[in-house]
């Protein structure tokens, strides 16, 4: 049911898939993974997992699966985790089972190391086999310890092989989780400029507690309010269409409120919207003083702003969501 590209087109046509699919390698594979190969339990009985080892031609599929979700889920960085947790919850689990048929060819409470004899209260249940080996392994494979020593050649070469299975899972998960929060960090920088950058600045500067103080509050309305400044750096990436599209959608309610452009065609909008920038202004900021050379017209997204007096408190007029000015500034700049 998975579409393919063709010369560049996404084709969907389930006829044209189904024999694309027949043709492909996949096929064989697919098919020998589908057996009904649990029928042998009729014969061989409930003790013969292995009947169902051909499910395991499944795994490339699995892991096609992960990569196409991971594109597409709205979470990245936690998907990952997960699939790292499940690949370490399976490693442990076939480790368990590797335990507990080891303890069987060797045979049950052989000695402290094996897994106790089914003649003891409760050591026969399934549920206390499971739990008891997913304990054992998990001990083994974070290398925490506390497990009874080995006594056989067998029983030493498997711990052998299990501390150097956790070392190279412990290196893995350690890489992994630090690749996933770098590209966590990274993600944040994309969004947010780094205030640690401007604080050093400004105390190499010596500027002013309270000019820092100010600067501080801006960077912490963006975090706590998630506003955007570099929004045309994030998209810079994605054809000029899509990223039209995309500023579109994003910004396209805030222009419908402004009267301007409430009889503009779509077209004229996306021209316009591309060439829009955002401003972002923490609570108690001046977008600009009395006297200011005006070289911008701003359009008021969300928030309010307040025209005040010469003496900063009183409050000749409030602008709301939708309105605008600066047009003045726009119209009297030379050569327009």
């Amino acid at each position: 049911h998975t579409g393919f590209l063709e010369q560049g087109i996404l084709v969907q046509d389930r006829a044209q898939i189904s024999r694309r699919y027949l043709r492909s390698a996949h096929l064989p594979w697919d098919v020998a993974s589908v057996l009904p190969t649990d029928l042998l339990y009729l014969r061989l009985g409930l003790g013969a997992p292995a009947v169902r080892a051909n499910r395991f031609l499944r795994t490339p599929r699995l892991f096609e699966a992960f990569d196409r979700r991971e594109t597409r889920t709205g979470s990245p960085h936690a998907f990952r985790i997960a699939k790292l947790m499940l690949y370490v919850f399976v490693a442990i689990h076939w480790h368990a089972c590797a335990y507990y048929a080891l303890s069987g060819a060797v045979g049950y409470g052989a000695d402290a190391w094996v897994y106790p004899n089914h003649s003891r209260p409760g050591f026969a249940r399934p549920l206390r086999q499971y739990l008891h080996s997913f304990y054992f392994s998990t001990l083994v494979l974070t290398t925490v310890g506390d497990t009874p020593a080995p006594q056989r050649r067998e029983e030493f070469l498997f711990m052998v092989a299990g501390f150097l299975l956790a070392v190279m899972g412990f290196a893995t998960i350690m890489g992994s989780m630090s690749s996933v929060i770098a590209s966590m960090g990274a993600a944040d920088a994309a969004f947010y400029p780094d205030a640690e950058r401007v604080t050093g600045y400004l105390r190499l500067r010596r500027v002013g507690r309270r000019l820092q103080r100010r600067v501080g509050r801006w960077h912490q309305h963006l975090q706590l309010h998630k506003k955007l400044t570099n929004e045309q750096q994030v998209l810079q990436h994605l054809p000029e269409r899509l990223r039209a599209e995309v500023a579109m959608s994003v910004h396209l309610a805030a222009l419908r409120k402004v009267r301007l452009f409430q009889a503009c065609e779509r077209g004229l909008l996306e021209e316009l919207v591309l060439k829009l920038r955002p401003q972002v202004y923490s609570p108690g900021e001046y977008v600009c003083r009395k006297g200011d050379v005006g070289r911008e017209m701003y359009f008021i997204r969300q928030g309010q702003l307040a025209v005040v007096g010469d003496d900063g408190r009183g409050r000749l007029a409030v602008l709301g969501e939708g309105l605008y000015f600066g047009e003045i500034s726009i119209i009297n700049i030379k050569g327009n």
